[in-house]
């Protein structure tokens, strides 16, 4: 979870910007995004093996330069 403490003298928009680093840090914001609507296991599966043919590809490139 996500926590800034404010300090007396510091501003609001201090604060808001340490707070979406945080958010960004922790990742909350990419897990309210991937879990907006409801995605079907074979579409899930779909998409990590997809991600995973990418990973290797890549990987591949970097090899044969």
């Amino acid at each position: 979870m996500a926590e800034v403490r404010i300090s007396e003298n510091e501003t609001i928009d201090r604060a808001l910007k340490r707070f979406k680093k945080e958010c960004e840090k922790h990742g909350i914001l990419a897990e309210v995004k991937k879990r907006e609507f409801y995605e079907k296991p074979s579409v899930k599966r779909k998409r990590k093996r997809i991600a995973a043919i990418r990973k290797i590809k890549k990987r591949e490139s970097k090899f044969n330069r």
